[in-house]
């Protein structure tokens, strides 16, 4: 059944075939994504919007220590967002690797009270195409209090040879799961696979491809909801977790530092892992051991090294998304507080960089950083205005559909489904709801608590 649904959801939605109208395609889409950018130029610059900004600063003086700071940084974004489309177009993923020629690999599960679902994950890593001698699979059991061990043993004995399961007595954190699963393993490659997640056929062949290259030290996967159907927060999702791998990694690949290789599914080379191990295990922040945030924080131990980490688009897992507000709203707030740590870490790490990447990575983190300072600054202006003049919010509407619409051209050109009008409704529904998840994880950020675990 799973892997049905894997092929549904890796169907082309729109029905295009890939040839002889995949050029035409890309030709359209690309001059939809530049008009649109020069749509936005334009009515940034004329749009009543951006008027009753400048207009209000001259009346209050004070608001001109916001407004003159965010011009400068929305012309920095824009010319970023122009940079990074042309990586984007740029981009090309990695060769697989030949079935004759692939590497040793070892696929790691942690799973926490994680049901039915880890046995599906287990079930797609043996329907993998990979030679079987060269594959293994270790699923360590994190202390579960469900029937979680009961489904990895089920799996166990349906492909004996293959899944190596391991039991913790109780539950001691998915950092030291995915240790144990580093320890023991004996291939070339350690790819680490969610319990809440199922790759496709080829996936692992695509994975180990990029290891040809001795420079790459981690491959971060395409990550996609597996449970789109279940309601709108997880379609929205769909449509962020493609524009957010796709887009964003895809352009950090082709300079060599994707900054987040994904717990959902990544590949790392395991003589890379052995070298910071310890180091990553003893990681604390402020004092506190660090509980989470273990896959952008092994990426960032792993670029410490000099190694590269990159993007492949043909590696696809569909994972598990939050359908309820709370459950996204957790998921949203650990991330953001890793976000926080590992980026200040960055900080560190780009300075061993080449220079090529080095001057990249910098540009990248200093103009993202200083949206969260401008766009907090700037919605508290708007507010004041709209006290002001009501009129203020329907040209504020208008601003974030306008700039969704870029973005979900992104997603359409590279999904070609309809799909993307939910990136467009998320634009909204982030705006007016999950605002305060970054400035109550910056003022909690040494808290220790995974929150779904």
């Amino acid at each position: 059944m799973y892997t049905q649904k894997v092929r549904n959801l890796s169907h082309n939605s729109a029905g295009i075939p890939a040839e002889p109208l995949q050029v035409l395609w890309d030709l359209s889409v690309i001059a939809s994504i530049i008009t649109a950018l020069l749509f936005i130029v334009y009515t940034s610059i004329f749009s009543n919007l951006f008027h009753s900004v400048l207009q209000y600063a001259r009346t209050a003086q004070w608001s001109r220590f916001i407004v003159r700071p965010s011009v400068i940084w929305a012309t920095m974004g824009s010319l970023l967002l122009v940079f990074r489309t042309i990586l984007w177009f740029w981009y090309r993923p990695a060769a697989s690797a030949a079935w004759n020629n692939a590497p040793s690999v070892t696929v790691i599960i942690p799973a926490y009270n994680e049901g039915q679902m880890v046995e599906k994950s287990i079930d797609s890593v043996a329907a993998a195409r990979y030679p079987s001698e060269k594959l293994e699979l270790i699923v360590i059991d994190d202390g579960s209090k469900d029937d979680t061990w009961h489904y990895i043993m089920r799996a166990a004995l349906r492909h004996p040879g293959l899944v190596k399961p391991i039991r913790f007595p109780e539950n001691r954190g998915k950092r030291a799961a995915l240790e144990e699963g580093f320890r023991r393993a004996e291939g070339e490659i350690a790819v680490t696979i969610d319990s809440d997640s199922v790759i496709e056929r080829d996936t692992l062949l695509s994975i180990a491809g990029p290891f040809r290259n001795s420079r790459v030290g981690a491959v971060a996967g395409k990550v996609s909801v597996f449970n789109k159907e279940e309601g709108i927060i997880p379609r929205m999702l769909h449509v962020r977790f493609i524009l957010s791998f796709d887009f964003l990694r895809a352009a950090q690949s082709t300079y060599g530092a994707v900054y987040c290789c994904p717990g959902a599914l990544s590949a790392y080379r395991l003589s890379a892992i052995r070298q910071v191990l310890e180091r990553w295990m003893k990681q604390t922040f402020l004092g506190e051991p660090c509980t989470y945030g273990e896959d952008r924080s092994l990426t960032n131990f792993i670029l410490s090294e000099g190694y590269d980490t990159v993007y492949q688009r043909t590696a696809v897992v569909h994972t598990v998304a939050p359908a309820t507000y709370t459950k996204m709203s957790r998921m949203y707030l650990r991330w953001e507080r890793s976000y926080i740590k590992e980026e200040l870490r960055l900080f560190k790490v780009l300075w061993k960089r080449p220079l090529w990447s080095r001057l990249i990575t910098l540009v990248d983190v200093c103009v993202r950083n200083l949206r969260f300072p401008i766009s907090y600054a700037v919605l508290g202006l708007l507010v004041f205005m709209c006290m002001h003049d009501p009129a203020t919010i329907l040209r504020l509407l208008f601003a974030i559909g306008l700039m969704s619409f870029l973005n979900t051209l992104y997603y359409f050109r590279s999904e070609r489904s309809w799909d993307f009008i939910y990136g467009i409704l998320y634009s909204y529904f982030s705006a007016f709801t999950l605002f305060w998840i970054f400035p109550y994880a910056l003022f909690s950020v040494r808290s220790r608590s995974w929150m779904t675990r």
